[in-house]
């Protein structure tokens, strides 16, 4: 029987060394592998590539990495809630590549896909297609963007089987499952581990070939990005 199951969190992020190339998904802090990026936060690692759409917020999720300056550049869309991001950026101490949501979602999947590289038209005519290739389609001018791979991916999911299957619920159907393709090994914590067999296989989102370790987490805080609640 396949299992991929590991035994702990320290097992589950074995390998990630400085200078990596590491993926997370997540959409703000909806569906970021928080039990990973916590566990990452205290390993003695820096130099690392981060490719997120988001850079967390100061004190939790990836802004743990970046308290601790262990990213050296951040391949994102949106970053606007963390401050400790934006004086890293400024003071430039970090390296930041800011991409179109939509470009960087197909960026990863095509990594995952196998696709090197495919042309679209955001990001014509502005600072993102300073240096890229550009080519007419149809009459309408288009940039060549490449994919994205990485060492590591970090996911998260509602349910998981010891095989690595996975089912998201809700908005944490996000970048997930797209990342999960596209990292050389990716680990993937779950709310629920349930045994081989028991996920119906028409509700699977990412199939286990995708998945080389999965980790029941032990505490998901869910925290909202920023709250907002009616006088």
């Amino acid at each position: 029987m396949i299992n991929k199951e590991v035994k702990n969190i320290s097992e589950a992020i074995m390998g990630v060394q400085s200078g990596m190339t590491l993926m997370f998904g997540g959409f703000g802090l909806c569906g970021i592998a928080e039990n990973s990026i916590m566990a990452l936060s205290k390993k003695e690692i820096n130099n690392l590539i981060c490719i997120s759409n988001n850079a967390g917020i100061d004190e939790f999720g990836l802004g743990l990495l970046l308290k601790r300056k262990q990213i050296k550049k951040m391949i994102s869309s949106y970053v606007g809630e963390n401050v400790e991001f934006e004086r890293q950026m400024l003071s430039g101490e970090l390296d930041v590549d800011l991409i179109p949501q939509g470009s960087l979602a197909e960026r990863c999947r095509a990594g995952g896909a196998g696709i090197p590289a495919f042309y679209t038209p955001a990001g014509f005519g502005t600072e993102v297609a300073i240096g890229k290739e550009e080519r007419d389609f149809n009459g309408k001018p288009h940039i060549l963007e490449h994919a994205l791979v990485a060492d590591f991916a970090f996911v998260k999911a509602w349910k998981g089987d010891c095989a690595g299957n996975l089912i998201y619920k809700g908005t944490a159907r996000n970048f997930n499952p797209l990342m999960a393709m596209a990292g050389k090994i990716t680990v993937a914590e779950v709310e629920e581990l349930v045994p081989l067999g028991e996920l119906d296989p028409n509700q699977i989102h990412t199939p286990g070939i995708f998945v080389q370790r999965i980790i029941k987490g032990e505490i998901f805080e869910k925290r909202i990005e920023n709250r907002t609640v009616r006088k």
